[in-house]
């Protein structure tokens, strides 16, 4: 009994002690406190989650005093690990589909940063502060050295594995990307999709939502069923004939109009 009122009157002093001391130095009991270089972080951290939730829209470059943040959020292991995260609840939903015997379930896949990353090339770019180079991000596409995002490929493999029918859509240009863009994919390990679909001329200077939401029509027109859409950008996203489900991969180094 004795050493539980001892323990008592020892808390009691302990947090009377914790107080005068606090009030003497102006901050509060238990409470945290935030450096200037953690609250630039938040600020960065807030303005990807604003992109990543639409809520940015039409951005054109990355905030400059958010470089090292995107940059460590990139290549760090973080991104990564979200890209990851965000497969497996795909995978799963995947895992409660039947594939009918008429060959027409379909899934949609986005190319750039979605089956391939172009993060080597953005590098380069400051990660999005820099504008955007279309002449430069021309070059580089015609290298056909994209490497592919491996949890993306996993998941490719495991709907052609599954009897899906998987399109290929991407903005790409088709008239001068078209090999490029097919002979990197194929030597990055996607092989058995039904169909890539570049932009033609028909499409030119139209929205991506507006580009993608026609593929997505003719091909349901065509009698394809869309189970799932994937994107790294809100506009693969948007607009008509979406599919069953759509799923957001993270991309805070660009913005698709």
């Amino acid at each position: 009994m004795i050493s539980i009122m001892v323990k008592r009157v020892l808390e009691i002093f302990t947090f009377f002690f914790v107080a005068i001391f606090s009030k003497a130095i102006g901050t509060k009991p238990y409470s945290r406190t935030s450096a200037p270089a953690e609250s630039g972080y938040n600020k960065c951290l807030s303005w990807r989650l604003a992109v990543e939730t639409n809520n940015m829209r039409g951005w054109r470059t990355v905030p400059a005093h958010c470089f090292r943040y995107v940059e460590t959020y990139m290549i760090g292991g973080q991104y990564e690990q979200d890209v990851n995260y965000i497969v497996e609840q795909i995978e799963s939903y995947v895992t409660d589909l039947v594939v009918g015997g008429d060959g027409m379930d379909a899934w949609i896949l986005d190319v750039d940063d979605t089956c391939i990353s172009n993060i080597s090339y953005y590098k380069g770019k400051k990660y999005g502060c820099d504008p955007f180079d279309p002449s430069g991000f021309k070059a580089w596409v015609m290298e056909g050295g994209c490497p592919a995002i491996p949890a993306v490929l996993g998941l490719f493999t495991k709907l052609v594995d599954s009897g899906f029918k998987v399109f290929l859509v991407t903005g790409r240009g088709e008239e001068t990307l078209a090999p490029a863009t097919i002979s990197n994919l194929h030597n990055q390990g996607f092989i058995g999709y039904e169909r890539l679909i570049l932009r033609t001329q028909a499409f030119k200077g139209k929205s991506a939502v507006a580009f993608k939401s026609e593929i997505r029509k003719q091909l349901m027109e065509e009698g394809y069923r869309i189970w799932g859409n994937v994107g790294d950008q809100w506009t693969d996203l948007q607009g008509e004939c979406l599919g069953n489900r759509t799923f957001k991969l993270p991309n805070p180094m660009y913005c698709v109009p």
